[in-house]
Parts: structure tokens; sequence; C-alpha cells
């Protein structure tokens, strides 16, 4: 179990694992968004929404990347931003999927899925570091 000094070798690769995710969907959202989106399923694309979604990756991502050896206390704050952000993005595609937005194409749903296991993992590491006991008996 980590002591409050040190962050697992894990961890720091499950974020160098998100940078590369992050980056990856960032730069076509950047650079070509309709392209892209259409390729994905979307029906309509609105370039200046996605080109803002990918300013959230690369911020998301390359502060990830940029703080792989930070200490704890970065980390906290790092994954209370990945929680957060995962679960803004579960509500707001969950209410997309509900509405019938786009169509519902299967990348929609890939991308809830996509986000549901970034939570999920961001929540296992959060507890995991920061709510552990101290004593075993």
């Amino acid at each position: 179990m980590a002591t409050h000094k040190e962050v697992p070798q894990a961890l720091r690769n499950w974020f160098l694992f998100h940078f590369a995710v992050d980056i990856l969907f960032a730069i076509p959202l950047l650079l070509f968004p309709v392209y892209f989106l259409e390729a994905l399923g979307w029906k309509i694309v609105d370039p200046v929404a996605a080109r803002l979604v990918a300013a959230a990756l690369f911020g998301i991502g390359i502060v990830s990347f940029t703080s792989n050896k930070s200490t704890l206390d970065t980390y906290r704050g790092m994954l209370n931003l990945k929680i957060f952000w995962s679960l803004g993005a579960i509500t707001g595609l969950t209410i997309s999927l509900i509405q019938g937005d786009q169509g519902r194409p299967f990348t929609l749903w890939l991308l809830l899925f996509i986000f549901i296991a970034f939570n999920c993992l961001w929540v296992y590491w959060k507890n995991k570091v920061f709510h552990y006991k101290t004593d075993r008996t």
C-alpha cells in the first residue's frame, strides 16, 4: 500500500496511458473535427464545440504527462479532475443517448463505455491511494 509520500508506479503508468488516449482523440478533433466526427457516425457536427472538447482533452492529457514525476498531492488533484470530468461526460453522453442525439451511433455508446471505464479506474486509484486503512486488525 502506498504511503503519503509515494505514488504507485501503476498509477503513473495509467496517467501516461490516459495522456496517449486524450491526445489520440484531441488531434483529429482540433484539426479536422467534421471529417473525424462524421467518420464516427455523427450526423451534425459543430466544429467549435468539437475544438473546445479537443482543448479539454489536450489540457487534461498534457497535464497527465507533465505531472508524471509529481508528488502525491498533485495526483490527488488530478484524480479529482479526472473523476469529475468523466462523470460529467458520462452524464452528458447518457442524456444524449436517451434523447437519441446523432441517431445513437455505436461510437456514442463506445465513448460512454470508455468514460465509465476511466471513471471506475480513477475512483479505484483514489480509494486505493488516499482512503486506505493504516491498521489491518
